[in-house]
Parts: C-alpha cells; structure tokens; sequence
C-alpha cells in the first residue's frame, strides 16, 4: 500500500500514478492497482499524507490525518512524480480529480484522467445530494482542523448508493477511514477564495490531455458537477473530453464493472500521450 518501489524505468508500458480520495486511502485502488500490472505498467499508490499505514490502524487511530490541506496534499505528489524518469499518467478519484487537474495545471503528467472529480475553483454547481452528502462534515465549523469519519450510512448514501446495504457495509468496513475535514472546507469555499487552493489555469494551453470520468448515479459529485467542470476547459487548446458511465456511483473504482471503467481510462490516455522518442 502506497509503495513507491524505485525509480527506475517502469518498461515500455510506462507509469501509472494513481491519486485516492478523501476518506480512503491507496488501499481503494487495490484492483486497478493489479489490473494495470498485469498489463506491464508501473503503478504506483502514494497515500496522502498521515495515510500511510492499514485502514484497520487508521480507523482505531487517525492520528496524522487532522488539519492536512489540499497544499499538502498535492506538493506531496508533485514531488514524488518530478522524481520519476518520465512524466506518467495520473488518475485520481474523487478529491484525488482534483489533485490531478492542479498537477496537470502545473506541467506535470503525459496524461490526466479525473475520476468523479471534486469541483475546483470555478465550478458552481452544489446538486442537493452533494450537500446532503458532506454536511456531516461541512455543518459543524469546529470540524475544519479535525479528522472526521462517515458513518457506514452516511457512506452508503454518498459513495455506494447503487450497492445493497450488506455491500456497502463490506465496503465501508475495508476502504472508509476518517478524512480531514480541512480539506473538504477548502473545496467547498473556494469560489469565495482568490487565493483558493484548487484554482486553476483553464486557459492553459501547454497541460497534457484531460478526461473527465463521471458516474451516471453519483451522488456526492453528479455528473453535472463534472459537466461543468469540464466546460471551464473550452477555451483551452489543450486535450480536455468528458465520459460518462451510466448507474455507476461514486464508487465507481471498486463496484462491479470497475474493469471497464479502468480500461476506458487507461486505452484513452494511451492515446493521448505523445509518443516516446
């Protein structure tokens, strides 16, 4: 979990660095961690920071977790991929879609894929169920420098609203760890802020190629939340598409069909990352 291996060439197949979102951690991506290997890519899972350990430790004690923000979050990945021989290909879900525009926005990556994305500066569309979904969180101000957890039924109607109740609790009993509350006020308060920490350049004409994946059925982000983001792109010359997956939730990474979302991501940027020389 959340290995780094070395840094030495990943093969003709590339790097793959996958970002995880917020109350999870790289354990989310364990499928599309093997899927991508079995097909001679490098991949690597780093955790956010205070993330990196097993979610059972981190559920029992979420210490480390409280009061880190999205800065943190992303120079942590900045510097773990300008590490990397060659620029890889950078997915994230949710939060972590986020993560990647910012990184893309900075010159970072052949190739982006932003997976049911949390909105960045910019994006005004607030759907009732994505309130309804984070104000456990958002409601109570005290808990901007806190570590706070989902409950198994808030978690059920944000991330796994598609799956049956004893699914979703299987879910939530192996991915779910508290999440850092700043964070979610940092997103969720943006367009208020000039100096917000997911404002981004969406005139940039130099970024690698960007697709936006959406879940037909997700609550937490709907796809309108997705649509609009992907709109802010439109006077940028630069490679920016949009898909969206029917009945998917915001567990679209780990619910039954996650193999085709995972290779509709990886087959696109393969196609949109420019050739090696």
């Amino acid at each position: 979990m959340g290995d780094l291996m070395d840094d030495t060439d990943g093969g003709q197949a590339g790097t793959i660095v996958l970002v995880h979102g917020l109350w999870v951690n790289p354990r989310s991506w364990e499928g599309w961690k093997h899927h991508y290997e079995a097909r001679g890519h490098r991949v690597l899972t780093p955790a956010w920071p205070g993330l990196d350990r097993e979610v059972e430790e981190i559920q029992r004690d979420p210490v480390g977790i409280a009061g880190v923000g999205l800065e943190e979050v992303v120079e942590h990945y900045e510097r773990i991929i300008r590490g990397l021989d060659r620029p890889p290909i950078i997915m994230g879900h949710s939060y972590g879609g986020a993560v990647v525009q910012i990184l893309l926005d900075r010159g970072l990556g052949s190739a982006g894929v932003a997976i049911d994305s949390a909105a960045v500066k910019g994006v005004l569309s607030l759907p009732l169920s994505t309130l309804r979904s984070v104000w456990p969180v958002l409601g109570n101000p005290a808990n901007r420098n806190k570590a706070v957890p989902l409950t198994a039924e808030q978690f059920h109607f944000a991330v796994t609203n598609t799956l049956s109740e004893s699914e979703s609790a299987a879910h939530y009993q192996r991915y779910a760890v508290p999440g850092s509350a700043r964070v979610l006020f940092q997103g969720a308060f943006a367009n208020f802020n000039p100096k917000a920490a997911t404002r981004i350049d969406f005139r940039n004409s130099r970024r690698a190629p960007l697709l936006f994946i959406a879940g037909g059925a997700d609550r937490i982000v709907p796809p309108k939340v997705n649509k609009a983001n992907w709109r802010l792109y439109r006077k940028s010359p630069a490679i920016t598409d949009y898909r969206e997956f029917p009945g998917r939730s915001h567990f679209i990474i780990g619910q039954k069909g996650w193999q085709e979302v995972a290779d509709y991501a990886l087959h696109w940027a393969e196609e949109h990352t420019p050739a090696r020389v």
